[in-house]
């Protein structure tokens, strides 16, 4: 017996330490977890000079004295979790030279007092977790000079406890777990002293209101890899909220309210590697496009609102491998023509559940799966499509051309998604609010359960005009270019004037040399330009009332003075 190495007593319900453990001066393990003992003596473990773990954790130890482990100086783990201690009594301060890792969760400690753990030189790892810790003295990890890992999630911290700098002198720490606290406005820097910290978790703070998250709140830690935002309430972030973590590979931000995320915000950190943004309150990944997010593997983005993926976001990422959009919803139509095709044919990158992505406009398509769509979008099926009901176009166009039949809309309005604000927000209440014209507008007025290419051909052949809102976006949507093919064969083959061009923005010629049709369009028909109304809005709309109120003779005057030159 006295050569005995390892004991297990676990499950005995025993009341306190046995006393014949004195004589076992040989043990490397003794496991006494899971029995009833409810105070430690200073003669329990007085002999166990080569006790290398000790295992007291599901007792019912309520308090701990300042020799409970004298003499233990072998020893490496201390499992003291899910028992009962209110006060660790200066246990730490002077003995366990070796002790390399404390489990002290599941307690019910409320306060770490100054120098509580001075004595643990040798200290990696400290559980505190799961605690009702509310205080962090000033001072309280002082001497943990080799310490790696700190664990205080499920705690009561508060940003109070943490202005007292309690992490100071921890030069060697790498992890620290801070989440489901009490922390709220983050308005200190409590890290700023480690330098060496990898990992930095805050998921989950409960309180009440939102927070925002300052741009020095993360000063100090330029080696911090993995950075944990989670559930954090937060509706800001600076746009140099990371200039002091250039080596962030780990990128947590998501359940918050952060409704503009910035292509200015990511720069700084262009080694990212992993980024999270579930839930969050954006409605475009438009900031990717320029992030220059090259490195960037894993990304994911569940349960938001964002509808549409360009071309250009995806092709910004080169090495993703990883992507998750589970629980949205897209648009089925042109803008997304290019992403539809890709989630589902990539090689290159994994598409978590792609199969299972629906649409959410048009109407048509709407709940449908976009894998059961995705005929509609491949190239040589959208040809087939698209002059099948061009065709339809030509027909319908010949069996009315002699009868005077009235037309439903005075104009149809082509535009890309992107431009959807402008036309909501300036064009629709000018033509329809003060002018009185009637609108065709897809997202509205197209007819739920018809195909969307006989939906673009019935609304350009019933609307007496067609207006294309035209801006780089646009001229890059399929969808949108074969708007203008439509109404520009509705236009020479009845010589009628019918096509109105607005230009958002000033595009180069070279831009346009790919549009042959629409370039000569613009020699010969009506246009306006939109930035150069910039001093004198009212003069454009004035010029967009006269374009829409001509007629259809070919031979009457044509509106070139409209490009306000």
């Amino acid at each position: 017996m006295r050569n005995l190495t390892i004991l297990k007593l676990s499950k005995n319900k025993l009341l306190s330490v046995p006393t014949a453990i004195r004589t076992l001066q040989n043990l490397s393990q003794l496991d006494l977890s899971s029995n009833m003992i409810t105070a430690l003596t200073c003669q329990d473990f007085s002999n166990q000079t080569r006790l290398k773990e000790l295992s007291l954790q599901n007792n019912s130890i309520s308090t701990l004295t300042e020799c409970a482990f004298k003499g233990l100086v072998q020893l490496q783990i201390l499992k003291l979790q899910s028992s009962q201690i209110t006060d660790l009594k200066g246990a730490f301060k002077t003995s366990l030279p070796k002790l390399k890792r404390l489990q002290l969760n599941g307690n019910k400690l409320t306060a770490i007092r100054e120098g509580e753990f001075e004595g643990l030189k040798s200290l990696l790892r400290l559980s505190l977790h799961q605690n009702q810790i509310k205080t962090l003295e000033k001072g309280c990890f002082v001497g943990l000079l080799n310490l790696t890992d700190i664990q205080l999630q499920l705690n009561g911290i508060t940003t109070g406890t943490l202005q007292t700098s309690p992490f100071k002198g921890l030069c060697n720490l790498k992890r620290l777990y801070l989440n489901d606290n009490h922390i709220k406005y983050f308005n200190i820097t409590p890290f700023s002293d480690l330098h060496q910290l990898e990992e930095l978790s805050l998921h989950g703070q409960h309180y009440r209101g939102k927070s925002s998250l300052p741009s020095n709140f993360l000063q100090g830690l330029s080696r911090l890899l993995s950075f944990n935002a989670r559930n954090t309430q937060l509706i800001n972030l600076g746009k140099d909220t990371f200039v002091n973590t250039p080596n962030l590979e780990r990128l947590d931000l998501s359940s918050n309210d952060l409704e503009n995320l910035t292509s200015e915000l990511f720069a700084p950190i262009q080694n990212l590697k992993s980024l999270y943004i579930s839930r969050i309150a954006v409605h475009s990944l438009d900031f990717l496009a320029d992030a220059n997010l090259n490195k960037l593997e894993f990304l994911q983005g569940r349960h938001n609102q964002y509808s549409v993926v360009t071309k250009d976001i995806i092709k910004s990422l080169p090495s993703l491998q990883y992507l998750d959009f589970k629980y949205n919803t897209f648009y089925c139509d042109c803008d997304n023509a290019w992403f539809v095709n890709w989630t589902i044919f990539s090689k290159r990158t994994q598409v978590n559940d792609a199969y299972n992505y629906s649409c959410n406009y048009p109407n048509d398509f709407k709940a449908k799966r976009i894998s059961t769509s995705i005929a509609l979008f491949q190239p040589h099926l959208w040809q087939l499509y698209y002059a099948y009901y061009l065709f339809l176009g030509w027909l319908y166009d010949s069996k009315y051309k002699n009868k005077q039949v009235p037309h439903q809309y005075d104009a149809f309005i082509s535009y890309n998604y992107h431009d959807e604000s402008w036309v909501i927000g300036e064009l629709l209440p000018k033509l329809e609010g003060e002018q009185g014209w009637k609108l065709c507008l897809h997202h509205r007025d197209f007819e739920p359960g018809k195909p969307i290419t006989q939906n673009i051909t019935d609304a350009i052949y019933g609307s007496r005009k067609t207006i294309c809102v035209i801006s780089r976006r646009y001229l890059e949507s399929e969808w949108c270019s074969r708007e203008v093919q439509t109404a520009s064969f509705r236009l020479f083959d009845e010589q009628k004037d019918v096509l109105i061009l607005v230009f958002l923005e000033d595009i180069p010629t070279y831009l346009l040399s790919p549009f042959h049709r629409m370039r000569q369009l613009l020699k010969k028909q009506t246009y306006l330009s939109w930035p150069r109304a910039a001093g004198h809005p009212e003069v454009f709309w004035e010029n967009l009332r006269k374009a829409l109120q001509t007629g259809n003779d070919a031979n009457e005057e044509n509106f070139l003075s409209l490009t306000q030159e």
